[in-house]
């Protein structure tokens, strides 16, 4: 099957977004039974962890559903640039009375460890996000009958994707939270609007494009098929949702938040993500370009975010979230996809109600 054809078949062509820390099994089951498709985030899962993963999500849905890993690269930093990054983060770490972590001797899962695991686990689909797989790996996949979805934030991206076989592209917006999908050109040059993102994507490939970023009801799903999208990708919007497993100050600043509440930082991770603005990102601002790349400051940070979390401080916490989180909503995932699907349909229905009024004239 191809992965237009999958997507065609969906009762309802929403996609949960794969969001580590905040979306596991059960959010995924959650919305393969609403007639959509689940993601599992494997990202920060060891290799010998995915393929049980992978098993345990197929055992309780018979629907598709994705694995997505991230693509960080091998980190070797010196021991100056690690204690300098310490340095920068032992104030924080005094706040919630936590002594530094020692230093690390692994940053990240190894990729090419985890991609073995995933091709010998076979899920329906595999995205892939912070960067692209060769031609052979792409071929790998195909040969276990995984479909292959890259994520791109720019054309460029969405036509390398394509240069190597992918099957579909995830076409990630700047309005999306958390961690920017880039890596042809830096995070400035790489924000593109999902808008305008889906509509030059599709004119550039002949590939799907499931849209990414804002998208937090009906009416935005609808914006996103009117413009050629095969299917919409929704994370921030499931955040408040039964299922996911997001951390009680986690929800309770997305339940609180603005209208316009949500910044890109590198400070929490070392790479751009848009999470919601506290004291810990504002404060760090003028020294997050010194801050050591991913997956390095994601790492150092791990234990102050898991502390602060248990110490229920909002403050030092990584808030991930799109744009319009002001439009979350709480309640069960599956009702929430059909919530947003009625109110897709009756957009439809209004706009070629008033199209058809204004081609009458």
């Amino acid at each position: 099957m191809s992965l237009r054809a999958l997507l065609d078949g969906l009762e309802i062509p929403i996609l949960q977004a794969p969001m580590v820390g905040a979306s596991a099994g059960e959010l995924a089951v959650a919305v393969n039974g609403a007639g959509g498709m689940g993601s599992l985030a494997a990202g920060a899962l060891e290799p010998q962890d995915l393929g049980r993963a992978v098993e345990a999500l197929r055992a309780v849905t018979d629907g598709p559903f994705g694995v997505n890993l991230l693509m960080a690269q091998a980190a070797e930093p010196d021991r100056g640039e690690l204690e300098a990054a310490l340095s920068r983060l032992a104030p924080w770490y005094a706040e919630l009375g936590q002594p530094l972590p020692t230093l690390p001797n692994q940053f990240a899962p190894d990729f090419e460890a985890q991609f073995d695991a995933l091709t010998a686990a076979a899920p329906p689909v595999a995205s892939f996000t912070f960067g692209i797989l060769s031609g052979d790996q792409v071929d790998a996949l195909h040969a276990a009958g995984t479909l292959v979805v890259g994520t791109a934030t720019t054309v460029a991206e969405a036509r390398a994707w394509a240069e190597v076989g992918a099957d579909g592209i995830c076409a990630q917006g700047f309005e999306a939270g958390g961690h920017r999908g880039h890596f042809l050109a830096d995070a400035e040059a790489s924000l593109v609007g999902t808008m305008a993102l889906v509509g030059t994507i599709r004119a550039a490939v002949d590939l799907p494009v499931i849209a990414a970023g804002g998208i937090m009801d009906g009416r935005g799903v609808a914006a996103a098929l009117a413009l050629g999208a095969s299917a919409v990708q929704m994370g921030t919007a499931f955040l408040l949702a039964d299922e996911a497993v997001t951390s009680a100050p986690w929800r309770r600043a997305l339940a609180e938040a603005g209208d316009d509440p949500t910044r890109l930082t590198r400070a929490f991770t070392g790479r751009f993500a848009r999470g919601i603005e506290n004291r810990f990102m504002r404060l760090m601002h003028g020294v997050q370009d010194d801050v050591p790349a991913y997956p390095v400051q994601n790492r150092l940070t791990q234990p102050l975010r898991a502390a602060a979390t248990q110490a229920d401080a909002p403050e030092l916490i990584s808030l991930w979230a799109g744009q319009a989180v002001a439009l979350a909503q709480p309640g069960h995932a599956g009702d929430l996809m059909r919530k947003w699907w009625a109110e897709a349909r009756e957009a439809a229905v209004g706009l070629a109600d008033r199209t058809a009024r204004r081609g009458d004239r």
